[in-house]
């Protein structure tokens, strides 16, 4: 059985990862079966490129964890994968739709759903269609691989930033089964389990639950709960059938739910004393943990997947198909005010509004997805990976709004109803997108260990976008600021060509050197907001980068140390970036997507793995990545527009405005991207070994992860900037050597260091340096415990 056989061999390969080690890696494109060469039990395999092959070969900056790497840092979604790679950070948004990965200073963080991600999520082999799907629980996996910079020949044209490959694990030719669970400080549960094996000879199952249940961590004065809590479950099958000797079918099929009363602000600021009148007892630091509000946020989510893979081996080369269709489903709600009254109140004559509760919007996504592609199996001179690719992506975003005014009254006193002026409006906005691309990645040994890289990818792109706006949509309302009833439609098209070249030289098999030039590009971008100009759109311009990169990996022939290095440098044009419109004089909220004229990021990265003996490992990496954007009429930092100067021409870097009582405005040059710090490090350290007498081991980990200063905002507003910080990670624990039972017992920012996900100013009663901000469990110190059983 040929084909049963090659799988047999990548299998066997891909186990390496129980190693649990992150490294980045570079180094050339390798055959589609597990590598030739002998395996000696500390090669990691990975599919970066579309195939089965070592770490150590890929031509590109790679980190790759493994399921017990996660496990033992107690990693337990996706955004908790920065405390293993440098090079990624997270920022947390109002809800999912604008939450956002970066890597290497790049990403998209935007409220609006008409434009993709610049760091693309892709799950056994299907990729999401908005970064909100990827913000999800970790269960069952296999390996997880962070590709660092832009990826668009064989991932597609919208990771220009890099890739989030996840795989999951497949169905075991032996019965096998296992279960976690943890608890952990201010009641926090979590619940997973698998069980796996053969049905026949040639038809295997796996199938995975999972259950989270996490109380909040901000308590709410008004209700006596508390929020930013949530509560998840899903469900993912697999069957793997061999339906002849040489073609393997592989279907999957995964469902979640959650439902979170997610991602409520804190006040962090407070300088207005009328504002913290209406506040009551809450004391407005960076270390508040309290809120004071009758309408409680929510995020609730619904997610399917379901993708059938098929592999023809024909002997010298493997056909693989993958069918896919995604649908997810988002109800999100995000009071503004933030005060506790269910009526509106009167806080002063001027005030743009006093309630302000009712700001929902929904995301409703399905997509088909089909790719073919073609590889070669051997370890050849040239080898290469050739397919086409088409998805099509309906999105329909409704979102409603109501807020009132109160005219007259006694300040904090419930308004009468002769004095409220409620203000409404609601959109509906459908974007419908068809892409489709053939693309195509070579390598050929020219002489030696010289090697030649080149890839291309042609892709074809048309989307429509419609919608309406209704305002007031409440009888005896009046029009939302900036919200008048409207509707219109545009469609838009492009084609674009991008692909990548580069040499490697492999000095040896633990030693080579790579440098390559890639292309990149994120498609055309859509406003699909409600404050969306719908009569008159305009489309995004498309977003393309030129990068750079230069990197070494070598190890020891024995496996003690591996290192590796990459040097990187990435021009981006038209970037695609969240802008404030808003106009707090009149009541005008709006932010909008726009291109920004330039950005360049450039660094280094060096990871490194330790492990003189069986016992003792350490784990580092350090990056540097400064990260700069040019970009013309941005709203200027709240505090300071006021005193802005009227300036003729289009100075740079200052606030100014064009005449006396318009909005000021201003254009940076040089200015550092929102949430990229220059510095990140970790150190992990671990020591495992058998405990005398018995058939148990013991084992301690510290994890350690720096990240110098950061603003979170494009508009450089310095009063929204999170300092430098360190959290320190720790765990003890045993288990049988056999891998049956384990227990853990940890502790989550050992020294209680307290940081921000983000940070920004209110729009309620004006206030310039009024600030609310989010944070995440592990920015207080807790404990927790993990029981797990194999069988």
């Amino acid at each position: 059985m040929r084909f049963s056989k090659t799988m047999t061999m990548r299998r066997a390969a891909v186990s390496a990862f129980s190693l649990g080690v992150a490294l980045t890696a570079s180094a050339a494109m390798a055959q589609d079966a597990a590598p030739q060469a002998p395996q000696d039990g500390t090669d990691i395999v990975v599919t970066a490129q579309k195939r089965a092959e070592r770490l150590q070969d890929v031509p590109l900056a790679v980190t790759a964890v493994g399921a017990d790497a996660l496990a033992n840092r107690q990693i337990n979604d996706s955004s908790s994968l920065v405390q293993a790679v440098p090079s990624l950070t997270f920022q947390q948004g109002a809800n999912p739709t604008n939450s956002s990965f970066r890597i290497r200073g790049i990403g998209t963080a935007l409220f609006g759903q008409g434009v993709e991600s610049s760091v693309s999520t892709v799950v056994d082999g299907v990729v999401a269609v908005r970064q909100a799907q990827g913000f999800t629980d970790l269960a069952d996996i296999e390996r997880v691989e962070v590709l660092r910079g832009p990826q668009g020949t064989l991932f597609g044209k919208n990771a220009t930033a890099g890739v989030i490959n996840v795989t999951t694990a497949r169905p075991s030719r032996d019965f096998e089964g296992k279960g976690e669970v943890t608890i952990a400080e201010h009641d926090e549960y979590r619940v997973r389990g698998t069980v796996s094996g053969p049905i026949s000879d040639t038809l295997r199952a796996r199938v995975t639950g999972f259950y989270n249940d996490v109380r909040g961590v901000a308590r709410n004065i008004a209700t006596g709960g508390w929020n930013n809590g949530s509560k998840s479950w899903g469900v993912r099958g697999k069957l793997e059938w061999d339906a002849t000797d040489n073609l393997n079918l592989l279907f999957a099929a995964e469902y979640r739910k959650t439902n979170a009363d997610c991602c409520a602000s804190n006040w962090i600021a407070i300088t207005n004393p009328n504002l913290q009148a209406l506040l009551g007892p809450v004391k407005a630091t960076r270390e508040n943990r309290t809120i004071n509000d009758e309408t409680v946020s929510y995020a609730d989510s619904k997610q399917q997947t379901y993708s059938l893979q098929a592999d023809w081996d024909l002997g010298n080369a493997t056909i693989t198909s993958v069918t896919a269709y995604q649908k997810y489903y988002l109800d999100t709600n995000q009071p503004i005010e933030r005060i506790n009254s269910d009526v509106p109140l009167f806080v002063g004559a001027n005030a743009t509004y006093s309630y302000f509760s009712r700001n929902h919007g929904i995301v409703d996504l399905s997509a088909f997805s089909q790719e073919l592609r073609i590889a070669n199996n051997g370890n050849s001179d040239l080898n290469y990976v050739a397919g086409v690719f088409y998805m099509h992506s309906d999105i329909e975003r409704p979102f409603d709004r109501r807020r009132a005014r109160c005219t007259a009254g006694t300040f904090g006193q419930p308004c009468a109803p002769a004095n409220i002026v409620w203000q409404s409006a609601k959109s509906d906005i459908r974007l419908k997108q068809d892409s489709i691309a053939a693309f195509g990645q070579v390598d050929y040994r020219i002489t030696g260990g010289l090697k030649a890289i080149a890839g291309l990818r042609v892709q074809h792109e048309r989307g429509t976008n419609s919608g309406t706006r209704t305002a007031p949509i409440v009888a005896g309302d009046v029009i939302f600021p900036g919200n008048a009833s409207t509707s219109g439609s545009i469609s838009a098209s492009d084609t674009a060509v991008t692909g990548k070249a580069g040499l490697q030289y492999e000095f040896s098999r633990n030693a080579q050197l790579y440098g390559s030039y890639t292309r990149g590009y994120k498609g055309l971008g859509y406003e699909m907001e409600i404050s969306a100009n719908l009569a008159d759109q305009r489309v995004l311009e498309p977003e393309h980068v030129n990068a750079y990169e230069i990197g070494f990996k070598g190890r020891t022939a024995d496996g003690v140390l591996s290192v590796s290095t990459a040097l990187f440098l990435a021009d981006y044009s038209n970037l695609q970036v969240q802008a404030n419109r808003s106009d707090i004089a009149s009541g005008v909220v709006q932010f909008v997507s726009t291109n920004a004229g330039k950005s360049r990021t450039k660094g280094f990265e060096i990871e490194a793995t330790v492990r003189p003996d069986d016992h003792f490992s350490l784990t580092g990496a350090v990056t540097y990545s400064d990260a700069k954007i040019d970009i013309d009429g941005l709203n200027c930092p709240q505090q300071i527009a006021a005193t802005a100067p009227i300036m003729s021409g289009s100075p740079t870097n200052i606030c100014y405005r064009t005449a006396a009582g318009v909005t000021p405005i201003q254009n940076l040059r040089g200015a550092t991207l929102p949430v990229s710090p220059r510095w990140k490090i970790s150190i992990a350290p671990r020591y495992e070994a058998q405990i005398p007498g018995t058939d148990y081991a013991g084992f301690a980990q510290v994890g350690v992860n720096f990240q110098s200063k950061m603003n979170f905002s494009v508009e450089q507003d310095p009063l929204l900037e999170q300092p430098a910080y360190a959290l320190v990670d720790a765990s003890i624990g045993v288990k049988q050597i056999d891998g049956r039972y384990s227990l853990t017992l940890f502790v989550k920012n050992l020294f209680d260091e307290n940081y921000l996900t983000s940070i920004g100013h209110t729009s309620f009663l004006g206030g310039n340096y009024d600030l609310v901000g989010t944070f995440n469990k592990d920015a207080d110190r807790y404990f927790g415990a993990t029981l797990g059983v194999k069988f």
